[in-house]
């Protein structure tokens, strides 16, 4: 049941809410905000919202900035993490027009909403669920400097191995060694199972939290298979608390997909499965791995697209620092069940038909989850819609550690691009799948490559810690 106006103002008055606060979306993903105290939240501001500068959030000129946001009364929660009682809400942008304002097509949070209609509408299915692994840091010390006579960082984990010397208890994890290692080198048990119950109370379903591969620090918040656009609520939500809990421990948490060189680097694989009436549409006795001729259809739907969804799902310089060989992160184009070394895995553990689903392996938590999940929606239709047969396509199923294989047979694979300026080529060329049903506006590709354009430029020009290494003495 959908939350009304009247619950909202008994919940203020029920916890003595004295400040309600706006979170709101940009186009790179990261909320910023507005707070206004409880009692100008009144049922005219839940209906009409508030007013808000767009062109500081990358969706407009600053000669039409003015927007407006209307907040989504079934976002609302009581923040833990302000000290004053503080209700945190969600919601959409609209544009001012007469005489009814309409909804501002590149706000993120439209178009997850626009291609869950548009699967809908081509009768595809009526839900699409998803399931992204958190994969994070944790850092008892992170810092940099980007200054004309100083560029570099320096981070450092408490359990790391080259603390071996420094700790003075024994309990560091040797290189690569993390993966699920119990007390009492797994110094942050107490503050993930904090995290994971503040998102319960959150009403955000979490399946298990686990240390990952790498050993400085790194660790997986997983929650449960959940609608997307919810999921993309939850999505930011999840990032927020992860992020607060982590500084209350005197820790500081990234989602930065490769912050530690020779280290396992931080993905965030999408798990996705389609219903339709209530029914596993993704499941076969029969077919492949127990999947339907759609689901297959849905693979190659993403892996015709993957080049120019790795602008959306990896839209950082850093996130191809992680696909690479050699961490279990993918760089082969292909499908197979249980394999790690390709971009989309088949788990051979979701038996029951109403839990057969795959993961694509290569988006990161960099990505606006808004984005990413509608662009997912959106290949997997088109593939879909235009019976794009994943083994037909010589995608696989590759049933082998593609990383071993012989030089020679490597170069018959394709591969995902390996700079940020290839997904953002491959996105210039190849953006019909998203326009399609005026699901993404054609101004917000437009935009978001410049603007990722412009980034690689400037990051291009910073001189590098490591050429110093390499060229300082030449």
């Amino acid at each position: 049941m959908k939350r009304t106006a009247e619950d909202i103002m008994k919940l203020i008055q029920e916890q003595d809410i004295k400040m309600v606060d706006f979170k709101i979306v940009d186009i790179n993903g990261q909320f910023r905000h507005v707070t206004i105290p409880a009692s100008q939240f009144t049922p005219d501001t839940m209906k009409n919202g508030i007013g808000f500068d767009a062109s500081n959030y990358g969706y407009a000129v600053v000669e039409k900035s003015d927007m407006v946001f209307i907040p989504d009364l079934d976002t609302a929660l009581i923040d833990p993490y302000c000290e004053i009682p503080t209700l945190s809400i969600t919601g959409n942008a609209m544009v001012i027009d007469y005489p009814e304002n309409r909804p501002l097509d590149q706000y993120p949070r439209n178009i997850v909403q626009a291609a869950e209609q548009y699967m809908k509408d081509c009768g595809v299915a009526d839900t699409m669920l998803i399931l992204p692994e958190f994969e994070f840091h944790m850092f008892d010390q992170a810092g940099w400097s980007v200054r004309p006579d100083e560029i570099g960082f320096s981070v450092d984990c408490e359990q790391a191995y080259w603390n071996s010397a420094n700790q003075g208890l024994g309990c560091v994890v040797p290189h690569q060694k993390n993966y699920h290692v119990a007390k009492p080198f797994d110094r942050t048990y107490e503050c993930r199972s904090e995290m994971c119950l503040e998102l319960e109370k959150m009403g955000i379903e979490i399946k298990y939290h686990h240390p990952e591969v790498g050993a400085a620090g790194q660790f997986e918040i997983e929650p449960m298979l959940g609608q997307m656009s919810k999921m993309a609520d939850n999505t930011m939500m999840i990032k927020y608390v992860i992020h607060n809990t982590a500084l209350k421990y005197g820790k500081v948490a990234t989602f930065m997909p490769k912050p530690v060189y020779g280290e396992a680097g931080n993905g965030m694989h999408v798990h996705m499965l389609l219903l339709k009436d209530g029914e596993p549409v993704f499941s076969d006795d029969d077919g492949y791995a127990h999947l339907s001729e759609t689901a297959h259809y849905f693979m190659g739907g993403l892996l015709k697209h993957i080049s120019s969804l790795c602008a959306l799902t990896n839209p950082s310089t850093n996130s191809f620092k992680r696909l690479v060989p050699g961490f279990e992160a993918p760089v082969t184009v292909g499908y197979a069940t249980s394999n790690r070394s390709a971009v989309i895995r088949i788990p051979a553990y979701a038996k029951t038909p109403a839990l057969r689903r795959f993961e694509l392996r290569n988006p990161d938590a960099t990505c606006n989850p808004y984005l990413c999940y509608a662009a997912l929606l959106m290949a997997g239709i088109d593939g879909i819609k235009n019976k794009i047969d994943p083994h037909e396509n010589g995608w696989g199923p590759y049933d082998m550690n593609l990383y071993h294989l012989p030089e020679e047979e490597k170069a018959k694979l394709s591969s995902l691009p390996t700079r940020l300026e290839d997904a953002l080529d491959a996105l210039e060329a190849d953006h019909d799948f998203l326009t399609a049903g005026g699901v993404f506006p054609e101004h917000l590709i437009k935009n978001f490559i410049a603007l990722k354009r412009k980034e690689c430029l400037e990051m291009s020009k910073i001189p590098h810690p490591a050429e110093f290494d390499k060229y300082f003495n030449l």
